[in-house]
């Protein structure tokens, strides 16, 4: 995966552990697409400010990505929610067991709806 869309994807799970600066300035970079020199100027910081910023909000977010998981398990449980779809896409069905297929694709859209 490209760094910058797992960074973000990061970001999602975890920014709100970050502090405000190191969340603000990352949010420019990475969702923004805004230069270092642009950042320092909105932020009101140096441009090695920035960077430092950014580097630390990074390692916090991997380190945490590490030691919580919660973006691979989030992966993990879409991809099994999207093979039970296709397993029970497959299936043919009696004209009487419809109404309980019907229930468990609409338990199966309930769970990726809460992830």
């Amino acid at each position: 995966m490209d760094k910058n869309v797992n960074i973000s994807i990061l970001m999602d799970f975890y920014g709100q552990l970050l502090t405000l600066k190191q969340l603000d300035a990352m949010d420019l970079y990475y969702n923004n697409d805004l230069s270092l020199s642009e950042i320092a100027l909105e932020l009101g910081i140096s441009r090695q400010g920035v960077r430092d910023s950014i580097k630390r909000g990074e390692k916090q977010l991997y380190e945490l990505e590490e030691k919580l998981g919660l973006v691979k398990r989030f992966n993990d449980i879409s991809k099994n929610i999207d093979i039970m779809n296709s397993v029970i896409d497959s299936l043919q069905i009696a004209d009487g067991d419809k109404e309980k297929l019907d229930k468990i694709k609409e338990i199966s859209k309930g769970l990726t709806k809460d992830l």
